[in-house]
């Protein structure tokens, strides 16, 4: 078991705190961690050193700041297999999840590393007699991140290179589920000779969370959580007049035409729905079908997730993992025992999963399908997190749009379709951020902004890519005129 600590103006720290949280391997149930519950003082003394090393660091220039995160890119590069299998054993993933987290986490490197061209301004020449406009960007100091247990490599990389690449310095708070993905990532950022405080991390809880908010050293909050919390943050951060970003939850469409090709639905849908356990923001969790093609994708649909190997997340076999907790499981098989009482057909049950003696601790839900689900059970209205799908019939592609307009959430949508009418029609109305047009999960590469609308992100400036510069700078604009001397 590894007790973790935290990293606090270039240094390895123990907690000062006298209160731990364990965390056990979601497969086996054994114990893996200790992770202490941070006390303000410990927040307040890593933001004290994130601000001390903000003056010296914003003055290097941009090509120095990106030459240490492309240190970063080749080290963490070298290091791609033992981090995703940390991932899959802390966070339950399986490998060919965690690996393709690890990828999308350096990609998010990568795009920072061009930081020389996405922080430049704009200059026009001539704006009135011998006068010029220009607008400049520049850091502002030091941001809080705070981030969940379902991506804990990728999530804090959509921030953390951005960020620093900016000239700002940072302060994160890891999931108290999953903290030895970040403990290794910064075991390796600690090689390559960031100056003190430009970095930090700060394991905890609440009091982590009202620190960064109460600081007036933080400038700007970026959160991926439940949107509770998130309207939360966005709140807290308001009155302070901090920036911020909050992703919050979702309750993601998949729409399914009569010309779909329903075996590339089946196929999608597989990973979309189970992959990471249902246990991600872009997770499809209701597949909405025209009446010719339901019963039959129905079917498929169920037929297929049968087949689905559930298991321990680092045997190389394994499709599905486990959820994240007891916690978890106990919430969500709660969670089907609603549908079942308010009245949706129970046509996957994946409450008796079999497993192997040695998982039998484990937290595993097998996959599981509702059908015959209307908009207003309790299943298709809120976020389960976890490998439960609601079939909802649909009269039309304008009444999945309609369902689609009327939730509260409104982070990603899909539609499988051959007809360009549709797709377009679905492109232009799905009320929702993130978009699909035969893709089962529509998440953006690292070079495009990432976030929904509605009650799933709260802020103006969404996470990753071009958008995310616009966060972690101040933009200047400066108008200038010299005088001929005499």
């Amino acid at each position: 078991m590894e007790t973790i600590k935290n990293y606090i103006n270039g240094k390895w720290v123990d907690a000062e705190c006298t209160s731990y949280k364990e965390n056990f391997n979601p497969s086996t149930g054994v114990i893996l961690s200790k992770v202490p519950i941070s006390t303000k003082d410990e927040t307040n003394r890593a933001i004290e050193a994130a601000s001390t090393a903000y003056e010296r660091w914003k003055n290097l220039s941009v090509a120095t700041r990106c030459e240490y995160l492309f240190k970063l890119q080749h080290l963490m590069s070298e290091n791609f297999e033992d981090l995703s299998r940390t991932v899959s054993l802390e966070q339950g993933k399986n490998l060919v999840d965690a690996r393709a987290e690890l990828k999308r986490t350096i990609q998010n490197l990568e795009v920072a590393c061009g930081m020389p061209m996405l922080m430049q301004g704009e200059k026009l020449e001539g704006i009135a007699s011998e006068i010029d406009g220009e607008v400049i960007r520049q850091p502002m100091g030091v941001f809080g991140v705070i981030v969940p247990f379902n991506f804990p490599a990728m999530v804090p990389f959509w921030f953390l290179p951005y960020a620093i690449a900016a000239g700002n310095t940072i302060v994160l708070k890891p999931s108290e589920q999953v903290p030895l993905t970040m403990q290794k990532i910064f075991k390796i950022i600690d090689q390559i000779g960031l100056p003190d405080g430009v970095v930090n991390i700060v394991n905890g809880s609440i009091d982590v969370v009202d620190a960064m908010i109460e600081s007036p050293k933080i400038k700007g909050i970026s959160f991926v959580g439940s949107s509770k919390i998130a309207r939360k943050i966005a709140e807290e951060c308001s009155k302070r007049g901090k920036r911020y970003q909050a992703l919050g939850s979702a309750k993601n469409y998949i729409v399914v035409m009569k010309d779909a090709q329903l075996d590339k639905v089946v196929d999608s849908l597989l990973t979309s729905c189970y992959g990471c356990a249902g246990e991600r923001c872009m997770a499809a969790s209701v597949v909405a079908a025209v009446p010719e093609v339901y019963d039959e994708l129905k079917a498929q649909f169920v037929e297929a997730a049968k087949k689905l190997i559930v298991g321990d997340a680092l045997n190389p076999d394994t499709e599905m993992g486990p959820v994240i907790s007891q916690a978890a499981k106990d919430r969500i098989l709660g969670v089907i025992e609603t549908g079942i009482k308010e009245g949706a057909e129970l046509t996957l049950d994946g409450r008796d999963i079999v497993v192997s003696d040695e998982l039998k601790k484990g937290y595993f839900i097998g996959p599981t399908i509702f059908s015959n689900v209307t908009p207003d059970m309790t299943i298709a209205k809120e976020e389960i997190f976890g490998p439960v799908v609601s079939m909802v019939k649909i009269d039309s592609l304008d009444d999945a749009l309609e369902q689609i307009k009327n939730h509260k959430y409104g982070n990603g949508a899909s539609i499988f379709t051959q007809n360009g009418y549709y797709a377009r029609k679905f492109e232009m109305e799905a009320s929702a951020g993130m978009i699909g047009i035969n893709i089962g999960i529509p998440a953006p590469v690292a070079y495009f902004p990432f976030g929904g609308i509605k009650e799933s992100f709260f802020g103006d400036t969404k996470a990753q890519g071009k958008d995310v510069i616009n966060f972690f700078t101040e933009r200047k604009i400066v108008t200038a005129r010299f005088f001929k001397e005499d």
